[in-house]
């Protein structure tokens, strides 16, 4: 076995762990290639399951690799096969399903070194004699030796990326009623401060200019559940000290945050934002609706008005700040006047971009049964108007840097040259005697607004 490929489906921490699947597989001497130009001997498909629709495509993924590499031994890994809702029951041939995460490197260990892999699933689920009960009843076997198992570690470069990504919390007991990922991630917990920061270095003496903190509730850093009425003081400045810690790292130009929910943002960690100007004015807060009926129904720990109030909160803070956000169209019972309220709300708030996602039932989640089926056709009018009022909304918050200068970080430099700015709307270059390279910081004044971002000149630079 001499060679491999990757292909990844989902969030930002997926990509993560690719990365980490990636170095593995180097460091046991194989060859990174593409599928498209070389048929490899090993095939990673690391899944995602949040929707019903990239369960498809990572399906639509396993079933391309079979096809295109029918000789080559498949690993499926990620989020899908660890929910166990039967979407994987006949894999196919030469194909490998991981169901428990922390057998990846275990696993793909003993097919580099061509030995048999059925044995450490059994192994693993031997070994689990503890039993865990989670809050909605179900139950979550637990192992005991997982330490005598080969680990994913840290990343030393994220490949192939400008911006590297550093997972620093992975897990969700949130249960809120439309999200599988507490049955997909179960376990709530943390990296160590002195690793991230170790690991950060190592991103940057890579290359990487900016660093993009995640997890899958990255507001919840440094604590052992993300549920808010089991923390002190239903506040957690543990990720504030961590990005603290991280803004004095030497050459590391750039630093943001991936998702948050309204309550992590804390003044604490506006003060840190504040302190370090390399932490971009830049904030993901997942809203999923503007209706308080709505958002009961989901099980958010944030009402309507809370989220208002972190939005004033930052705005008061922090200079023009960049506020993005997660939207769920059609969930069972949203009214004309719960979808107008979230309308009025993101008004209000003037995002820089919103992500609207159509609700579908997910199977395992309490909201798959839940009554008020919203109209198919009523989803996809009301997609529309929020989707319109995205491109409004991103527009005029662009609009009010023309003249301005800003530093992007340049993303591609063959063909049209762009980058992502401070405040994360995309920068277009106009074509000039400057050519910045892929990786590199760049100031430009920005002189004209578009459909899909500003367009910018890059300023004379001193050779």
């Amino acid at each position: 076995m001499k060679t491999f490929a990757i292909n990844t489906i989902g969030c930002k921490v997926n990509q993560y762990e690719s990365q980490q699947i990636r170095e593995l597989l180097e460091r046991l001497g194989l060859n990174q290639v593409e599928t498209s130009k070389s048929e490899p001997d090993l095939v990673v498909i690391n899944t995602c399951c949040v929707t019903l629709s990239a369960s498809a495509k990572s399906r639509q993924r396993i079933r391309k690799a079979q096809k295109l590499s029918p000789d080559a031994i498949i690993v499926v890994c990620g989020c899908l096969p660890t929910v166990q809702t039967g979407e994987l029951n006949n894999p196919g041939k030469n194909t490998h399903l991981i169901s428990h995460r922390e057998t990846i490197a275990a696993t793909l260990s003993q097919i580099v070194n061509g030995k048999a892999v059925a044995s450490i699933s059994q192994n693993f689920q031997s070994d689990q004699n503890t039993i865990i009960k989670t809050e909605n009843g179900s139950k979550i076997k637990l192992k005991n030796k997982s330490a005598e198992l080969p680990k994913l570690t840290q990343l030393t470069s994220f490949k192939g990326h400008t911006r590297a990504f550093l997972k620093i919390q992975d897990g969700c007991d949130g249960y809120c009623s439309y999200c599988i990922v507490p049955k997909a991630r179960p376990f709530v917990h943390s990296k160590p401060a002195e690793a991230v920061l170790q690991e950060a270095q190592a991103l940057v003496e890579a290359g990487h200019k900016e660093i993009v903190v995640t997890g899958i509730f990255a507001g919840a850093y440094g604590q052992k559940s993300v549920r808010r009425k089991n923390w002190a003081n239903q506040q957690n400045d543990k990720l504030a000290d961590l990005l603290d810690k991280m803004g004095e790292i030497p050459n590391l130009a750039r630093i943001r945050v991936s998702s948050l929910e309204p309550g992590d943002v804390t003044s604490r960690l506006l003060d840190t934002f504040s302190k370090h100007r390399k932490i971009m004015p830049h904030l993901h807060l997942s809203l999923q609706s503007g209706s308080n009926a709505v958002l009961k129904k989901m099980c958010r720990q944030y009402s309507a008005d809370e989220f208002k109030e972190k939005i004033a909160l930052i705005k008061s803070r922090l200079d023009r700040p960049a506020i993005t956000a997660d939207v769920i169209v059609g969930f069972p019972g949203e009214t004309d006047a719960d979808f107008e309220a979230t309308v009025e709300l993101a008004k209000e708030a003037g995002f820089a971009k919103m992500h609207v996602f159509s609700f579908s039932k997910r199977a395992g989640t309490a909201a798959a049964g839940l009554q008020g089926t919203v109209n198919n056709r009523v989803i996809k009018e009301r997609s529309q108007i929020l989707r319109g009022l995205d491109a409004e909304l991103g527009y005029k918050f662009r609009q009010q840097f023309i003249g301005e200068t800003a530093e992007i970080l340049v993303e591609n430099s063959d063909g049209r040259c762009k980058g992502r700015s401070e405040r994360y709307f995309m920068v277009y270059l106009e074509k000039t005697g400057e050519n910045p390279q892929k990786g590199e910081l760049v100031k430009v004044k920005l002189v004209k607004n578009g459909v899909n971002g500003l367009i910018g000149q890059v300023e004379r630079r001193d050779n």
